[in-house]
């Protein structure tokens, strides 16, 4: 499998867990699976919902800010890959 750098996770809002995530390469969409890996964090997931600015989105390309829900705890500064089969 294939891995490619698309963004960074600016941010975590731990109460209701999404992750805001800087998009720097490429584009994200609905369906990708992505794997967030950092210090102390490895995660690997599918993406099931995307927002920009609380409004639902279905993908979203370079320099956006994105809030994506996560199945567990990330941090600022981990590495957002996006992962191909």
């Amino acid at each position: 499998m294939e891995e490619i750098v698309i963004g960074k996770v600016v941010g975590y809002f731990a109460k209701i867990g999404v992750a805001a995530i800087r998009i720097t390469n490429g584009e994200l969409k609905i369906g990708d699976k992505i794997k967030i890996k950092g210090h102390s964090t490895d995660l690997e997931q599918v993406v099931d919902s995307i927002q920009v600015e609380h409004i639902n989105v279905d993908r979203v390309g370079v320099g956006k800010d994105v809030g994506i829900k996560v199945t567990e705890r990330v941090r600022e500064h981990d590495t957002v890959y996006l992962v191909k089969d």
